[in-house]
């Protein structure tokens, strides 16, 4: 214990030293998303205020009028408004908020059991001598998975499963996240068949369901391949040289490795009668929440309440009393808190632009954009914008609910298909919901590992550069070939 303690403390001297001497570090992402948050509020104040009309579509939901844009009196944010951004925020992102809490708690409830140690400790000594194998077999089955149901956000639940396996693999938290972000991104971008972003959007460009499965499907191919190579590359080289990560010097990765690092020469662990039911328990659990998913349309509140049941059934079955359950609730609370935190100020940006009433303009504005782009990368702009407006609406559904009204009719116009605007929003949309902090999943994704959205970002920054290259050149490419599925 006190040489973890030596180690630790001679860790965070070399942190010290290192901020000493780089002098300028990344703000605090409390701080970015703050400051997002008042430029938001101060754009009410010069950007015109305006309104689409909502109509009810066949599903139910809500989209705009495309032709019923008008502008309005300007009613930009008070300080009141203002003082109630973060609040509005964290009660509007309350479901993945809680979801995150809840995910947090009963992920340390099955820790407690000691399960989760007996099957690192095999999967371990079962993968050792190929375990960099274990990346692409995870991210083809997350990606797939992705595709098929357009369920982004179960990034949240695979992360805490396989973090303690990639850390006892030797890898790193970011080989965890990066396995469930990365995949997950290039599945539910693509959409084969994703009924979030590629059904919603067809039908609302009023194109077949699905059509044009086969140009997704390679899209789908080339998205999930460079992600596959770039990791495998960037934990290839931590497995080697664990200097070489981006979280070397965090003391909080170093504790991760003490706790999930197994000795292979030490006897193997092996389960007890109660852990061998506990996780039998787990399975089921897990097993129900697929079929939920599947078939009854289960999502962040259902998956929730499921997961309250799965932490109480599985530490009783395992021998926790009913106190210790609730403390390892209470711990895996805290240790979700900044992220669930983030959520809500992630949100807050969205609701001071749509108090103010300014989204609408922004969506008109992006349409009037796009129609100035050179007719040969007319569907380069569309995705540009869409990359851009997804700033502010990092969400599938809604985002295809508010701006594909306005692109199809726009693509009409400019020479684009509907079948590449759809595209164009998908990219634009998937892309980036990995890379804004103003993304709320993918925000508490990252808590959930241990990740720091500047450490996250300068890993990934070099892969969306190169996703955004895929992304222009298929765009590029069903141009030219005047594509329509």
């Amino acid at each position: 214990m006190a040489a973890r303690e030596e180690r630790m403390s001679a860790q965070q001297q070399e942190i010290e030293a290192g901020v000493q001497e780089e002098g300028i570090r990344m703000p605090h992402i409390y701080v970015i998303l703050f400051v997002f948050t008042a430029l938001a509020a101060l754009a009410t104040h010069f950007v015109p205020a305006g309104l689409y009309d909502r109509v009810t579509l066949a599903n139910g939901r809500s989209a705009v009028d495309p032709g019923s844009f008008r502008y309005v009196e300007a009613s930009p944010i008070g300080w009141e408004q203002f003082m109630l951004a973060v609040p509005n925020g964290l009660v509007n992102a309350s479901t993945v908020v809680f979801f995150t809490f809840i995910i947090g708690g009963m992920f340390m409830v099955i820790r407690r059991t000691g399960v989760i140690d007996v099957v690192v400790d095999k999967l371990t000594r079962r993968f050792a001598a190929r375990s960099v194998l274990m990346i692409p077999a995870l991210m083809v089955i997350f990606a797939v998975v992705a595709t098929l149901i357009g369920t982004q956000e179960l990034a949240l639940v695979y992360v805490p499963v396989i973090l303690p396996l990639m850390i006892a693999l030797r890898f790193d938290s970011i080989t965890a996240v990066a396995t469930a972000l990365l995949a997950t991104t290039a599945g539910f971008t693509a959409g084969v068949l994703n009924p979030i972003n590629t059904g919603l959007g067809q039908s609302i460009a009023e194109l077949p369901l699905y059509s044009g499965a086969g140009l997704r499907a390679l899209l789908f191919i080339c998205l999930l391949g460079a992600g596959i190579a770039y990791l495998m590359r960037y934990a290839l080289r931590v497995q080697k040289n664990p200097e070489a990560s981006l979280l070397a010097n965090d003391p909080k990765e170093a504790a991760k490795r003490d706790t999930y690092v197994h000795d292979l020469d030490a006897p193997a662990m092996r389960f007890t009668t109660r852990q061998a039911w506990a996780g039998i328990a787990a399975l089921m659990f897990f097993g129900l929440m697929v079929w939920g998913v599947l078939t009854r349309g289960w999502f962040m509140m259902e998956m929730a309440g499921l997961f309250v049941l799965m932490g109480a059934t599985v530490g009783l079955i395992s021998g926790l009393t009913p106190g210790k359950i609730c403390d390892a609730f209470n711990e895996g609370f805290r240790d979700v808190l900044m992220g669930a935190i983030i959520v809500g100020l992630a949100r807050a940006v969205a609701v001071m632009l749509e108090q103010g009433q300014v989204m609408d303009t922004l969506v008109h504005g992006l349409g009037h954009l796009v129609g100035d782009f050179p007719s040969s990368v007319s569907a380069v702009g569309m995705f540009v914008s869409q990359l851009g407006f997804n700033f502010v609406v990092p969400s599938g559904s809604g985002q295809a609910l508010v701006t594909m009204p306005i692109m199809a009719p726009v693509s009409d116009l400019i020479g684009v298909t509907r079948q590449n605007a759809v595209l164009a929003y998908q990219l634009g949309d998937g892309l980036s919901n990995i890379f804004y902090p103003t993304s709320g999943y993918f925000m508490a994704t990252l808590a959930l590992a241990g990740v720091s959205w500047d450490r996250w970002v300068r890993f990934f920054l070099p892969l969306f550069g190169l996703w955004i290259g895929i992304a222009a050149a298929f765009l590029i490419y069903a141009q030219a070939v005047n594509w329509t599925g």
